[in-house]
This record gives C-alpha cells, structure tokens and sequence, in this order.
C-alpha cells in the first residue's frame, strides 16, 4: 500500500498550516509514496533556492536507508564515510539533517516520505510529523 493522494494532499495543508502558525521561515514539502515517486509537493513564497532539492534529499535518504533523516544525521556524525558513500550510492539525493521523516500505517507499514526544507531542521522535522498526523498517519523522523 501507498500513500494515497488525499492523504498527501492533507500532509501538505498540515506541514503549510503548521509552518504558518509557528512563524517558520519559508518552507519546501515533498510527499514521497513507497516507491519514491512523487505524490505532492508545495513550496511557499520567498523559500530560498533550491529548497524543493534540498526536501527531496531528505526525504529520498529516510526512504532509501529506512529511516528518518534524524537516524542519518546520528549516522553521519559516527560512520561520515558510510553516509558519502551511500549518498553516492542512491545517486546524491540523501540529505541526513533532521526533517526527513517516514510515513507509517497503523500496523507500522511504510507508506512513503515527507520531506521539509527552509526553517531549522529541529523545525523542519516538527512541520512534517504535524503534517503527518493531520492526514492520520504515523511520523517516523529517526532517533538521535
């Protein structure tokens, strides 16, 4: 099973309604299905460039090494080598800062990923599991 557009379409209005009411910095928010493909995407106004490259890395690492990007951030701090070489191995799009998070079903199926780029990544990752929970999913952004 994958994400279904509805519920990337609610992902999305949570992570914009969220970043709105925390007064976050201009965002990016890529939703990825299982498979990586794109379900939805939204970029608000004045976001700095590049930051749609810069939520998809996020969210293309916790899918591809599955977990959340905050797992990926620990992970390059102890094994730098291991995350340039997978980064390399994924073809660059993995980005291991916090705000890389994995969508879950109830029965802890992978559903697809959320990724938010613009603010902090403590903040980034924060707009992505209220997205998350919004559409009545499960967020899973890693461990430290």
């Amino acid at each position: 099973m994958y994400i279904r557009l509805e519920q990337a379409q609610a992902i999305i209005a949570g992570v914009l309604e969220y970043a709105a009411s925390n007064m976050m910095k201009p965002i990016c928010v890529i939703v990825l299905d299982a498979r990586g493909e794109l379900k939805a995407a939204a970029t608000m106004d004045e976001a700095s460039l590049k930051r749609s490259s810069i939520a998809r890395g996020k969210a293309d690492g916790a899918l591809a090494m599955g977990m959340g990007s905050r797992s990926l951030f620990k992970r390059a701090k102890e094994q730098p080598f291991f995350i340039s070489a997978a980064t390399q191995a994924v073809g660059g799009s993995l980005v291991p800062v916090p705000g890389g998070v994995i969508v879950r079903d109830a029965g802890g199926k992978t559903l697809g990923a959320v990724g938010v780029s613009g603010c902090t990544s403590d903040n980034d990752e924060a707009a992505a599991l209220a997205g998350i929970a919004r559409a009545g999913l499960i967020g899973d952004p890693g461990q430290d």
